[in-house]
């Protein structure tokens, strides 16, 4: 069975529901019945803004659509020309190679870690030729990329770097937040990520110098931000730009769920240590093997993954779960060995554990209304699997 049709079942444990903690509809009320606005940059969307520029000490931030319009801002913003090349790990979602190929730019695949399943900082350096213009690591699962490594070889090459940090709400790197350590980072809330707007996302800017082109380009190219500000008299079409500005009520709801990130990120991190704690016993047979978190890293309970022995197993097992009212699922088919991928980009070096390791990884339930007796039922079901296969 396809994952596609898997997902169109009705399962006991889904994969994934969209987070709902209480306020976002009376958030969406006020919006609608006391503000009198729905449209773009609204009092919820600047409460959202400020509560995101406080809370990772961003530079600058801007609400956006989508996290892969944040990601296409950034290639305006880095002014991506034909042929320019950007490294980035193949295995990602479609957005961050498209941000750069809408611009004529080429994705520079290199290998993964093991591990992280991050980028492997050790072979970004080779992969750097006269045409290279940034770097764009993934914070895979909300476990940050050997950032140091990344911005030291970015600055010794004087290359952009763009974090993809879709995963990566209320996780650090070395106490920083992911997402503002390169010169912009892009975080998601869409609905199967941690704090959600249905869809929608964020732009983080390191440096407030980009600001103004960033509120034109977001702003359909007119500077009407300033106007609003009062600093300018009228607003004017300055450059291009498009309309990445998503709507007060996709504003309002999101903010009801910061109100209660705290309290969100740790039901998470603990579903997702009992998951570990649970699993660890057939790690240690050596069936399965457990996420890894570096110790400079704070991970934010995104996503708990297994490993097992290979495509075969992992489809069994998908199989099995799937039999008892479990979804879980599989993850990204890695760019370069997709069509458009092989159409735009191109692999650096070997790979050597991009494709192994992602036909391996299978992702279990889990989500802010899963409850541990529900993670205690998902472990039964993976143990009573791997007892049906010696």
């Amino acid at each position: 069975m396809k994952q596609e049709d898997r997902q169109k079942m009705q399962y006991r444990i889904p994969y994934n529901i969209p987070p709902l903690v209480g306020g976002e509809l009376e958030n969406m009320r006020v919006a609608c019945e006391v503000n009198h606005k729905i449209c773009g940059d609204g009092p919820f969307t600047k409460e959202c803004t400020a509560w995101l520029q406080e809370h990772t000490g961003a530079g600058a931030v801007l609400l956006t659509t989508s996290c892969s319009h944040a990601m296409d801002m950034t290639a305006f913003l880095m002014d991506i020309q034909p042929g320019d090349e950007v490294i980035l790990p193949s295995f990602t979602f479609v957005s961050t190679a498209n941000a750069f190929v809408l611009r004529g730019g080429v994705p520079v695949f290199v290998d993964i870690r093991p591990d992280t399943m991050n980028i492997d900082e050790k072979l970004i350096e080779e992969a750097i030729t006269e045409k290279t213009k940034a770097i764009a690591p993934v914070h895979y699962a909300g476990v940050g990329c050997e950032m140091d490594t990344i911005l030291k070889i970015a600055k010794d090459h004087h290359l952009y770097v763009m974090e993809d940090a879709a995963q990566g709400m209320m996780a650090t790197y070395k106490g920083r937040a992911l997402g503002t350590m390169g010169d912009f980072g892009a975080v998601s809330f869409h609905e199967t990520k941690n704090y959600s707007m249905g869809e929608g996302g964020a732009l983080y800017l390191r440096d407030k110098a980009h600001l103004e082109e960033a509120e034109i380009l977001r702003e359909k190219g007119t500077n009407r931000s300033q106007f609003f500000r009062g600093q300018v008299d009228k607003y004017r079409w300055m450059n291009f730009g498009s309309s990445y500005l998503p709507g007060e009520l996709n504003a309002a709801y999101l903010k009801a769920q910061l109100d209660k990130a705290e309290e969100i990120n740790k039901k998470r991190i603990g579903l997702w240590e009992e998951y570990y704690e649970l699993l660890s016993p057939l790690a240690e047979s050596g069936r399965i093997e457990l996420p890894t978190v570096p110790e400079e890293c704070v991970h934010n309970g995104h996503i708990f993954y297994i490993k097992v022995k290979d495509l075969e197993e992992r489809s069994a097992l998908i199989e099995h779960l799937g039999e008892k009212g479990i979804l879980a699922v599989f993850h990204y088919v890695p760019l370069h060995s997709a069509p458009a991928g092989k159409t735009y980009g191109r692999f650096h070096g070997e790979d050597r554990f991009t494709t192994k390791e992602s036909e391996r990884l299978l992702r279990l339930p889990l989500y802010y209304a899963l409850s541990p007796a529900e993670v205690e039922e998902v472990v039964k079901e993976i143990n009573a699997f791997y007892k049906t296969r010696g």
